[in-house]
């Protein structure tokens, strides 16, 4: 069977008072941040409309009931629209069930972002045709440090160390149906383990923690561990564009981009 991909846009997000970009958004949701005249979430809609390897669309946490503004958005694809679920494992849950209830249900979920608006058509098929490659469960993203600071000098991001490099996370990853609608257990502890170190050993093992606290952890085996422990078959990809990881989290982020986006359009 020929592999079948929608996409799926996270487009939630509401910075909070202390959040650096509270005083741009004002309670107002991320996605709709303007740009160069645009609202950022459109940016990310127009590379998924271009991608030859996206059938479909779906928003998640971003509707016209709730946000008028959003009716205004535009996509070649077939657009649809989805009420936030509160967390990002309940999200990945809807969006499982959206998706089974077409008539004919896609094999995949590219999972992004609306904060990441200088991605393109060309990084989205890339992504895909990368990951399909090989048969596994989930694929996630990384961008190398010396990628992300050619293409952006200066730019500050949030970096880990591993064995194969110094790397930060692409918002930009594939997840296969089957997972997300046989709901795997592991999601939810994956995601309420982020912050509590503890959680997380428990989850991978120490082992694997304190390699990776070390820097010392390659991503191959690390892929092997966490699929023994977790079940979850994944496979790490090192993504060649580092307009994926530069998601607009503070006003610095949103200079970069905007400078960026004035000169294409």
């Amino acid at each position: 069977m020929k592999p079948i991909v929608d996409a799926l846009l996270a487009a939630g997000g509401v910075p909070r008072s202390g959040d650096p970009l509270f005083p741009l958004t004002q309670g107002r949701p991320k996605a709709l941040l303007e740009i160069a005249g645009r609202p950022m979430v459109q940016y990310v809609l127009d590379a998924l409309s271009a991608a030859t390897s996206i059938r479909s669309v779906v928003v998640i946490g971003l509707t016209p009931e709730t946000h008028p503004e959003a009716a205004a958005l535009t996509c070649a694809r077939p657009l649809s629209f989805l009420p936030g679920q509160g967390s990002l494992v309940d999200n990945l849950a809807a969006a499982g069930a959206w998706a089974q209830s077409l008539p004919t249900p896609p094999t995949h979920l590219l999972a992004t972002s609306s904060d990441i608006p200088l991605l393109t058509a060309t990084m989205v098929d890339w992504n895909v045709a990368t990951s399909l490659e090989t048969d596994h469960d989930a694929y996630y993203n990384l961008v190398p440090r010396a990628v992300m600071e050619a293409r952006f000098p200066g730019v500050r991001r949030t970096y880990f160390r591993l064995r194969d490099g110094v790397f930060c996370g692409a918002d930009l990853n594939l997840l296969s149906l089957t997972v997300l609608n046989g709901y795997n257990p592991a999601w939810r502890r994956i995601i309420d383990s982020r912050k509590n170190v503890l959680a997380q050993a428990q989850l991978v093992g120490f082992d694997v923690l304190l390699l990776g606290a070390l820097g010392l952890l390659p991503v191959t085996w690390a892929q092997d561990r966490i699929r023994a422990r977790l079940g979850v078959r994944g496979r790490v990809l090192i993504c060649p564009h580092a307009e994926a990881g530069m998601d607009v989290d503070r006003p610095d982020h949103l200079a970069v981009v905007t400078q960026a986006l004035s000169a294409a359009y």
